[in-house]
Order: structure tokens, then sequence, then C-alpha cells
């Protein structure tokens, strides 16, 4: 069954060429199911992030242009912290302890020159990746307010699952960067010999320190772009 493409909100954030890369792979059932159950929440309860930015990821890197996937578990829970980009915030949110986590394995993995760390401004503390091709997702793109995890039985996999299998299945090479346990059980799907899995604990404070912290994904990312000749992210 194609994809309604008219009256879905969720549908309408996307452009011509996601929607056209994802109608083969995501039947219009699931996405009836997915905004009933969030249409139903946001009757209930404060749920992020706003409504109309649950796919902003996706509007910030067209398919052909993704070099890199940031993929972790769902949005930030407290209010006015999630954007649409996963592991980001607005200019001038304080930092939740994920994101200063990244920022701190950042510093110590390229140094304090960081793009991220020197130009914390525009749309988001990480557009200036976003905007270099570097796909910020989750594996869920919604959550109620103080409830981690709350819509992991929307549907939402369906979709972020078929947005992976659209770059999983370019012949451009990819770096896909895995962030939490919820993200690592998708490098079963990313057997294409082109792209680069690097795994590793979720940043949170309770699993930082595991193996994230030392895990070095940024160099490592850019050593493989560079080694396939393509342009390194300004991290």
């Amino acid at each position: 069954m194609r994809m309604p493409l008219e009256n879905s909100q969720l549908l309408n954030q996307l452009s011509i060429l996601w929607r056209q890369a994802l109608e083969s792979k995501i039947q219009a059932n699931i996405w009836a199911k997915l905004e009933k159950a969030l249409s139903l929440a946001r009757s209930q309860v404060k749920c992020y992030p706003p409504k109309g930015m649950e796919l902003a990821a996706l509007g910030d890197c067209e398919p052909n242009d993704v070099k890199v996937v940031v993929l972790g578990q769902d949005p930030y829970h407290s209010i006015g912290q999630a954007h649409g980009l996963a592991f980001s915030v607005m200019q001038g949110v304080n930092w939740p302890p994920s994101l200063r986590n990244v920022l701190k394995e950042l510093r110590d993995d390229v140094g304090p020159d960081s793009r991220a760390l020197n130009r914390l401004g525009g749309k988001g503390v990480l557009a200036c990746w976003s905007e270099q091709g570097v796909l910020l997702l989750n594996d869920v793109l919604t959550v109620s307010e103080g409830d981690p995890g709350s819509h992991s039985t929307f549907g939402w996999q369906d979709i972020t699952g078929a947005v992976l299998d659209v770059l999983i299945e370019s012949e451009s090479p990819k770096v896909f960067i895995l962030w939490g346990n919820q993200a690592r059980r998708h490098k079963e799907r990313i057997s294409h010999p082109n792209h680069l899995v690097l795994e590793a604990p979720h940043p949170s404070p309770l699993s930082a320190y595991r193996g994230f912290f030392g895990s070095k994904p940024f160099s490592q990312a850019n050593a493989w772009l560079e080694e396939k000749g393509l342009q390194p992210i300004f991290w």
C-alpha cells in the first residue's frame, strides 16, 4: 500500500526526496497507527519535541547528502530540550547530561578547535553537524514529558528502520555511529560492505563510563571518510 501524501502531519514534514525514498518501505497503516498514538499522547500529556519537529533531522539532511548517521534512543524528555535533532538542544538551553558527555568526548577526541564547541549557534547546538550531512537520529522520535521510553510502542522503529535501510542501500560510503542498546540493535541490518559501523554505550551518565568515553567516534569516522575519498566532518 502506498503512503498517503495528504492529511498527514508527519509526512508533510518530509521533503519530496525522502517521501520517494520511503514510499516503498513504509505502508500507509504504519503511518496511520503512529499518528493516532502520537495524537492521543499529545492530548493527554506534554510530548517532545514540539509538534511539527518530530522529523526535523530528515529535514536537515536529504538522503543523498548523508555521510554519517548518529543514532540514539529517544528524545530528551524535559521541557525546552528536544528539537528534532538527536542529542542536540536549541541555542541557550542548558545542556542535558548526555549532551555534556558527547561534547566532553568530542573535546577529548578532536581537541578544543571543534566546530561544535566553538560555533554553538544557529538552530541548535549540533546543527553545524547536520548541515554537513550528519543525520542526528533517534530510534524513537517522540517522548512524553518526564517519561523516557514512553513512546517505544508507537511504531517509530518502523520509520527509523526504513530510514536506515534507505541509507544502507546507498552505494555511497557512510558511517553509522550507534550509541546505546536500542541503537546497537540496528547493527544487524548494516551489512553493506561500503559502510562503517562504530558502536558504544549511550552517553548518558548511567553508561558513559562503560565505554562511551574514550571510544573516539569522531576521529575514527573522519579517518574512514578520508580513506574513502570523502570530505571529513568538521566536528
